[in-house]
């Protein structure tokens, strides 16, 4: 008996360690708060910070990449999160300007928008390559880059190397809203009124983005809605 109760123990155990980076934190109770990690080889993970609200050394903060080990008896449970910060990734944005609005949007698209442990390693590079820049580059278009890449993972692959018309590489002055295609000025005069205008702005890759909220049911983070005004 004793040996059956165990081996139970072993096949429910489950224990996934990756890296990460720390996009929301929630308390519950009075000291321990419920998280969201972004992690390299698990995609989005939640779990349980343990005393999260009461650590005054290693305090997890959002922003701040690190080493996790998330365990739970059963696949279906909450999961407590192991947490060892390495560093904080938004420390340097911090005097940017409109630096946060964008880390706060990126964050919270990634917390709406994916389904919790799939991976998607690409998306996590480019989130990382996001919050180097935003201190050292033209934050508006690093910013722009990444939704690209986020849009091409959820299945709206952007493609302005060549008119979905004629093929043509130059005067690629607009975009098709239903194939994510380029078009020239040619091609675009019969549906002029229903294409985005090129070069992409934040309104251009909002507005999949909302395609995206819409077709998932799921409304649009506010901070998105305020980046219209930037």
């Amino acid at each position: 008996m004793l040996i059956n109760i165990i081996l139970s123990y072993k096949i429910y155990f489950m224990k996934l360690e990756s890296v990460g980076i720390l996009i929301a934190l929630r308390p519950i109770g009075e000291r321990d708060s419920v998280a969201r990690i972004f992690t390299h080889d698990y995609g989005l993970l939640t779990g349980m910070l343990k005393g999260a609200q009461t650590n005054k050394k290693n305090k997890p903060l959002i922003g701040q990449l690190g080493e996790i080990s998330w365990n739970a008896r059963l696949d279906s449970q909450l999961g407590v999160f192991h947490w060892e910060a390495e560093k904080n990734l938004v420390a340097k944005s911090i005097w940017v300007k409109n630096s946060l609005e964008f880390i706060n949007c990126a964050f919270e698209l990634i917390d709406v928008l994916l389904p919790e442990r799939e991976c998607y390693e690409n998306l996590y590079e480019s989130t990382l390559i996001l919050l180097e820049k935003l201190h050292s580059d033209d934050p508006i278009k690093a910013y722009t880059n990444w939704e690209v890449k986020l849009l091409q993972d959820l299945g709206y692959a952007l493609d302005l190397t060549s008119c979905s018309g004629c093929g043509c590489k130059n005067n690629l002055k607009f975009l098709s809203p239903k194939t994510g295609r380029a078009v020239c000025e040619t091609c675009a005069i019969p549906y002029i009124d229903r294409l985005y205008k090129l070069p992409l702005t934040l309104d251009v890759t909002g507005r999949f983005i909302q395609a995206i909220c819409d077709g998932q049911c799921v409304k649009m983070p506010f901070s998105r809605k305020l980046l219209k005004k930037i």
